[in-house]
Order: C-alpha cells, then sequence, then structure tokens
C-alpha cells in the first residue's frame, strides 16, 4: 500500500507500468481494488495510477462534508508526489464528478477524461432530497442501506447473472465507514454544474452510459454532450460498466487512450 497525507490526511494509491499516465477513480462506496483488473491490463501499456477517494478504501476521512473540489486536491497531491505532470482521468460515477473538478482546477494537467456512467450536470432538487434521504437510512441501518444502494446499480436483467459479482461489490463496499458514506453524499448533493466544462471542448471527453442505468437518466444524460466534440459509448446495461460491459469497456478505453 503507498500512502501520502493531503491536509493530514491518509491517502491511499497504487502505481504501476511506464509510460503516459492513466487515473482511475472509482464511484461512491467503491475503491480502488475495482480497478485491479484494469490496472493489470492497462499497465503493460501505460503508467496507471488508481486512488482510494476520501473516506473510501484505505484513504480516511478528511471531515463531515468531502467535496469533489477536496477529492480533486487528493488527486493532485498524488500526482505531485509521484512528478506526473499530464494524465487521462477514468472516473466512475462520483470518480466522474472529481474529474471534472479536477479538469476545473488544473486544467494544464489534464489530457483526455472518460466519465464512465457519470454525468457533468448538478444533481436535481429530488436526487439532492434523496441523498439527504439516503444520509437518514445509513444511519437508521448501515448494512442494508449499503446493500440495497449496490444492487440497485446494476440492470434489473443483470442482478442474478452477475449475482456473485454484486456480493463482491457489497463486500467492498461495507468497508466503507458511515463517516465517508455521509461525507460523499454531503459533497455530491453541493457539487456545481459543470456542463460548460464540457461544452468548451477544450480536451477529449468520452461519455460511458448505460441505457438502463438506475441512477442516471440516460435520456438526460445525453443532453449534456450535444453540440460538443465528446463521444459517447451506450450500453444497454445499468450502472456498473466496468463490471456488465467489462470485456467490451476495456477495448473501448484501450481505443480512447491512443
Amino acid at each position: 500500500m503507498k500512502t501520502i497525507l493531503y491536509k493530514n490526511t491518509k491517502i491511499s494509491y497504487s502505481d504501476s507500468g511506464i509510460g503516459n499516465t492513466i487515473v482511475l477513480l472509482h464511484g461512491f462506496l467503491e475503491n480502488k481494488k475495482m480497478w485491479l483488473e484494469y490496472s493489470n491490463l492497462f499497465s503493460e501499456k501505460y503508467r496507471v495510477v488508481a486512488i482510494d477517494l476520501l473516506g473510501h478504501g484505505e484513504s480516511d476521512c478528511l471531515g463531515y462534508v468531502h467535496k469533489m473540489e477536496d477529492n480533486a486536491g487528493v488527486v493532485n497531491e498524488v500526482l505531485e508526489h509521484l512528478n506526473i505532470e499530464k494524465v487521462t482521468i477514468v472516473g466512475h460515477s462520483m470518480g466522474g464528478y472529481v474529474g471534472l473538478a479536477f479538469a476545473e482546477l488544473y486544467p494544464e494537467k489534464i489530457q483526455k477524461l472518460v466519465l464512465l456512467n457519470s454525468t457533468s450536470k448538478e444533481d436535481s432538487a429530488e436526487k439532492k432530497l434523496n441523498r439527504t434521504r439516503a444520509i437518514k437510512a445509513v444511519k437508521q441501518n448501515y448494512v442494508n442501506f449499503v446493500s440495497l444502494a449496490i444492487a440497485n446499480l446494476f440492470s434489473e436483467n443483470n442482478r442474478i447473472r452477475l449475482a456473485e459479482e454484486i456480493e463482491k461489490v457489497k463486500t467492498e463496499a461495507l468497508k466503507t465507514p458511515l463517516q465517508g458514506i455521509i461525507a460523499s453524499q454531503e459533497g455530491m448533493k453541493i457539487r456545481k454544474d459543470r456542463e460548460e466544462l464540457v461544452r468548451k471542448n477544450l480536451f477529449p471527453i468520452l461519455l460511458i452510459l448505460g441505457k438502463k442505468d438506475p441512477v442516471l437518466n440516460y435520456e438526460e444524460s445525453l443532453s449534456q454532450i450535444e453540440d460538443t466534440t465528446a463521444e459517447l459509448v451506450s450500453f444497454e446495461d445499468g450502472h456498473m460498466s466496468q463490471i456488465e460491459n467489462k470485456e467490451a469497456l476495456k477495448t473501448i478505453l484501450l481505443d480512447f487512450f491512443e
């Protein structure tokens, strides 16, 4: 385990391979272990850095609200420590929000960005309310909340087919401390809209969506890349393309990195 300190908070990351750098950022209730298979593949050709975001995996909590800008600061701190100047970021869900915040704060360091089951749009009023409800629910029954939250990320027709994988994801998710869950929900709830950043076409963006994503509305998500140079890949499944569409995703990402 490699660690650094960010604002006196322990941050865990992995670093493998040589070449241009790919940074892999996990989503809410996930950690850097979700990328292991991808890291092994990508590091044959690239340098791959996977980071545990605040309050997830082996990284500690910074406070009671983990803003996306805080997590972007974490990413920058790791890159500074490793003397890496330019990166391609792949961000799954919350990791995509962090990737966008990073691109806004450190535009000179971003080469390409992949928004994997993610969006540049801010939370709607309804979604903010749902996050507040989620915070209340996880305080009342942590295990039940996490188990339901993970199952609901997959499209319905994959929940039986991928039952074993889902259990593995739940096992990792249940290692996330209560404070980390609440702080991330609070941070996502107040994140700013970054559609304008996508529209500026400052760097190549790849948006990957699931048509049956229970978390992100597919049609709404499409609007953010209208009249932009961003590329779009759509799968017929849910929010967990890295599991539901694993082999196809590996090929798509390697093509985009070229």
